[in-house]
């Protein structure tokens, strides 16, 4: 897998974020501090992400399995959904159910 950096020059140095990422965001003084800072954004990011659902599914009967995502094949992931909607959505606030 392999995420999108978008560094932005701003006064007093540099901000960034992540595209396929919400949340992670970060800025630096100079691009190498915001690109280490990202990177930690991220990982802050995924470890909450972690935390929230290991909380939500206290006692239940999940099956939790690894899981490697494959490089980008089409606009469509594999569910019928279009990156679009998923995008439009987000900006929305709502929640996409998978079916």
């Amino acid at each position: 897998m392999e995420l999108t950096a978008i560094f932005r020059k701003v006064p007093g140095g540099y901000v960034g974020f992540v595209e396929e990422l919400p949340g992670a965001n970060t800025q630096g003084r100079t691009l190498a501090e915001a690109r280490r800072n990202l990177s930690e954004a991220v990982e802050l990011v995924l470890d909450a992400n972690r935390v929230l659902a290991e909380e939500s599914l206290i006692g239940q009967d999940v099956i939790r399995e690894p899981l490697v995502v494959s490089a980008r094949r089409s606009e469509r992931t594999s569910s019928g959904i279009s990156k679009s909607m998923v995008a439009s959505s987000c900006e929305k606030g709502a929640v996409i159910p998978f079916t």
